[in-house]
């Protein structure tokens, strides 16, 4: 009499070939498959003759079921390992910050306003400067753009310099000195002038053979804002936080003149590209008539730090290609990007050191009538040497 029955398939087992990171197949997996293709078998051998097929398949499918092999199923859980999470994390952070280092270098190379020509005879040579200690001229000018209604602005030529602070960095040295534009120098060809004038004069390479003379150190690189570009760099930020004493400026001439008026009460304030921008151009705080030009010294320190802290944060990571291309067109630079990558790099692992300002020992008027600074010698020998020494 025929056998009704079917003899089980046969099936062979393979070992597992390894996996990403060395890891092996689950031989939970592979007990799981056998244990189903067994099941399988007993479900077609124990299905009734007259239902077929179709029949035996469905019992199959039942069988698998019952010993979880079904195809697909949590297969991404088992496969999504912490170990596999944490290197995918590495490397979508990797990939975040080489798309940024990519658009900073084109930017640099594209973007990027490139001082006088006559400044590089001015500087004094340095090493790389995440490595070595380089000092760094920092300059904003007060030139207005060419439509600026504002009185008394200046809208052609260099300007006068009203932002100048050294940074030293690099090699591990960390310090900041800002000297005050109303300080009086000698200035060839012009005598006693306000330093800032030096700019106004000649440019920054005037700027950087009067302040490395008149203090008696190297100046090995130049970097000055270019303020058409800066507010799109705070922008790209997502704005900064300014803690700062009240302020009152009409930049350009206020809203009445087609400019830009701004208005801070004191405390602090999320602000965006152009209330940075007009807290670093305010030369007259209409909030306090007689501020000082060493008050506006502290507000411009005030929104330096507030740029650098900004960047060191979560949500600037987040936007770090976005600031990686609009920080180049906001400066003019001698230095080229890797050069630039450096002197940031330099600042970043230099902490937020203290902003000294070489403060003045006296007053005097100049042959203009103008009121200026004076910095005694003694003044100015300490102030260099504490600034070498960070």
């Amino acid at each position: 009499m025929p056998n009704d029955r079917e003899e089980p398939p046969q099936y062979t087992r393979y070992r597992a070939r390894r996996r990403l990171f060395g890891e092996k197949e689950d031989d939970l997996s592979a007990g799981r498959s056998e244990r189903g293709a067994r099941a399988g078998a007993r479900a077609r051998a124990s299905a009734p003759s007259g239902t077929g097929r179709a029949g035996r398949l469905a019992g199959a499918l039942r069988g698998s079921r019952r010993a979880g092999a079904v195809p697909g199923r949590a297969g991404w859980r088992r496969w999504l390992t912490p170990r596999r999470a944490l290197a995918g994390l590495v490397l979508l952070v990797l990939g975040w910050l080489l798309l940024s280092l990519v658009l900073f270098l084109l930017s640099s190379h594209f973007e990027r306003t490139s001082p006088p020509g006559n400044v590089a005879a001015e500087l004094d040579p340095a090493g790389f400067p995440l490595t070595s200690a380089n000092n760094i001229l920092v300059l904003g000018s007060d030139r207005r753009q060419k439509n600026s209604k504002e009185p008394g602005a200046e809208t052609t030529g260099p300007g006068r310099s009203d932002t100048i602070m050294l940074i030293r960095t690099g090699g591990g040295h960390s310090a900041r000195l800002s000297i005050p534009r109303d300080t009086v120098v000698e200035i060839p060809g012009h005598g006693p002038q306000k330093i800032n004038a030096a700019h106004a004069f000649g440019g920054p390479a005037e700027s950087v053979s009067v302040i490395k003379r008149w203090l008696g150190i190297p100046i090995n690189h130049v970097v000055e804002v270019n303020f058409e570009n800066f507010p799109q760099l705070i922008d790209a930020m997502g704005g900064v936080n300014y803690t700062g004493s009240c302020i009152i400026s009409r930049l350009d001439g206020g809203f009445s003149r087609g400019g830009y008026t701004l208005r801070l009460k004191a405390g602090t304030h999320h602000i965006d590209g152009k209330q940075a921008l007009a807290i670093a151009r305010t030369r007259e705080n209409l909030c306090a008539p007689n501020e000082t030009d060493l008050k506006r010294e502290e507000h411009q320190q005030a929104l330096f730090n507030s740029m650098k802290s900004r960047l060191v944060s979560l949500s600037s990571f987040i936007r770090l290609p976005l600031i990686a291309w609009n920080t180049p067109p906001a400066i003019i630079s001698d230095m080229s990007g890797p050069t630039l990558l450096g002197l940031f790099g330099g600042l970043a692992l230099g902490g937020t050191p203290p902003t000294r300002v070489l403060k003045p020992t006296g007053a005097t008027t100049l042959p203009d009538g103008e009121q200026g600074l004076t910095v005694s010698e003694a003044a100015k020998r300490a102030a260099v040497a504490q600034f070498l020494s960070g």
